[in-house]
């Protein structure tokens, strides 16, 4: 308990704590004020920026329910031919990372892209995907599997006879859908729409790659931070703690608009799954796998695009293996380093997220309840805000850490750490108490009970979070980006500056071993997980 109490003060509270301070705090004259925040939400510079980020944020996840809602009714009440496959590629679609999805976009829909200039062609001027809207469209296919999979889980838990009765009394099926289901269904709804919020908040590549002229408090965040190197960074941190707050009311939000809906299925009379027909039938399918190609796409086009040839940032026409030469010839340290970071981390939040856990389960304390209430916090933090605490506290001696692989390792570490505690919490959970004392009974010392009997029970749910913190820790961007140095730039990193130099082939070409790596990480989630749902909530 000690150890974990530690761990969070140091990495979590004391450079969040430190961002708050800086913010409140006048640099010449030391004293507290609150100028700062006054300048930030008066000057219409910070006041667009801040309109731009709640609009990205509404947009997202308003386009994320339109597309996960209609998905898992779908999919769940109705026989969708190849529906384990659609699951499949959602969770794919969810786990890679949104930049790619950006740059994916550009390669489409950019100034130059295939479906521009083919529409150009047959005399159609169309917008390109930079600008707001394409930011909207990029959150909304990328986030939508959240909104899709709790959902799903929330509908396969429905009791039949609720909806039965409605009908019995008159309601039509548009009527029982929006005054029984979805009603039921407004705790799940509600939890993925927030999460979709948040994330599309926070996101800082997507709009940085495709916004153009668009501002956003991320991408303002680390602008002001690197235009105030060398100084004090108090508009950066203000901008920071902005961010944390309209992360937390979201939160609060929704936890108040649910705290009178909370429905407890009794898994008896579960919906009957129907086959569609018809015209219905038809339009169904083309709704599901029309949402699911279109959140693949990004993907496809990023392996189609590394198999071309390249003459520096000019696409040849002919496939060739020429961009996977350039990056591992140039850069095959980048490489290296991300699998090694995330390896690092990866590892540590296995350990640390088993211990954990069980302080969460097995120790009913006022300290494991604190425990458990700030591992939510990275959730909502954003990256760049983390970045920035790490940047404010690890920049002098004694713990002078910056520039150096170490605060790489634990920011990617801070952040995943929820993955592995939630993922062994879950399981955890599903074991008795009493296997262990069985054991201590029979002789086993605790620490012997532990090791011999509750973590080989414990073992699919570790490594399920073990993955699905690799996966996140390869693709991280946000924290990473004012972190790095030359000797320490990631995957991600040189994807990002890739594709702001214009090329495009070594981007594709990396994004492409990313994904490799993500969706090995992904089948071994789906080979342990008990279901997809499960797995990956």
């Amino acid at each position: 308990m000690a150890l974990s109490v530690a761990l969070l003060a140091v990495l979590l509270v004391w450079p969040l704590v430190e961002v708050l301070r800086i913010g409140l705090v006048d640099p010449d004259t030391g004293k507290v004020t609150l100028e700062f925040y006054r300048k930030l939400l008066t000057h219409h510079y910070y006041v667009g920026a801040l309109l731009n980020s709640m609009w990205v944020g509404l947009g997202g996840m308003i386009g994320a329910c339109l597309l996960g809602i209609p998905l898992a009714y779908f999919t769940t009440r109705y026989n969708i031919r190849g529906r384990d496959l659609i699951s499949t590629c959602a969770v794919l679609a969810l786990v890679s990372p949104p930049f790619i999805g950006a740059y994916s976009w550009i390669v489409v829909a950019g100034n130059n892209g295939w479906l521009t200039n083919a529409l150009k062609g047959l005399g159609l001027q169309v917008p390109t995907i930079y600008g707001m809207h394409g930011i909207i469209l990029v959150f909304s296919l990328k986030f939508f599997p959240f909104v899709y999979l709790m959902t799903a889980s929330a509908l396969k838990n429905v009791n039949r006879s609720l909806e039965e009765a409605a009908h019995n009394l008159g309601c039509t099926p548009w009527q029982r859908l929006l005054r029984v289901t979805l009603p039921l269904l407004m705790p799940a709804v509600s939890a993925a729409a927030i999460l979709c919020f948040v994330l599309s908040l926070a996101d800082f590549g997507t709009p940085s790659i495709i916004g153009r002229d668009i501002r956003t408090l991320s991408t303002l965040a680390y602008n002001q931070y690197t235009s105030e190197m060398g100084g004090t960074p108090s508009m950066a941190v203000s901008i920071s703690m902005l961010m944390i707050v309209i992360s937390m009311v979201a939160v609060f939000l929704q936890r108040w608009s649910i705290r009178n809906r909370q429905y407890a299925g009794s898994l008896i009379q579960r919906p009957v799954v129907h086959e569609p027909r018809g015209l219905r039938g038809l339009l169904m399918h083309a709704f599901c796998w029309g949402v699911v190609g279109l959140a693949m796409l990004p993907i496809a086009v990023v392996v189609y695009t590394s198999l071309l040839k390249t003459n520096g940032p000019v696409f040849l026409g002919e496939f060739g293996l020429t961009s996977y030469r350039r990056v591992l010839d140039e850069v095959p340290d980048v490489i290296a380093n991300t699998l090694w970071f995330a390896g690092l981390a990866t590892l540590c939040i296995t350990v640390v997220g088993a211990m954990m856990s069980y302080l969460i389960v097995r120790r009913d304390s006022r300290l494991s309840a604190w425990l458990d209430a700030v591992l939510m916090v990275p959730y909502v933090v954003p990256g760049v805000v983390m970045a920035i605490g790490f940047l404010l506290v690890f920049n002098r001696p004694p713990i002078d850490l910056v520039g150096t692989a170490t605060v790489i390792v634990l920011i990617m570490f801070i952040r995943r750490l929820p993955y592995g505690v939630r993922a062994s919490t879950a399981v955890l959970r599903q074991i008795k108490p009493s296997i262990e004392e069985a054991a201590v009974n029979l002789g086993a010392s605790p620490r012997k009970a532990f090791l011999s009997v509750t973590v080989p029970l414990m073992l699919p749910g570790i490594v399920a979070g073990a993955m699905m913190s690799f996966i996140t820790s390869i693709n991280e961007l946000s924290s990473t980006l004012l972190l790095y140095t030359a000797p320490t730039t990631t995957m991600p990193v040189k994807v990002f500056v890739a594709v702001l130099d214009g090329e495009f082939g070594v981007a594709a070409a990396l994004s492409t071993l990313l994904l490799l790596c993500t969706g090995a990480c992904v089948y071994a989630v789906l080979r342990l997980g008990q279901s997809k749902e499960s797995a990956f909530l």
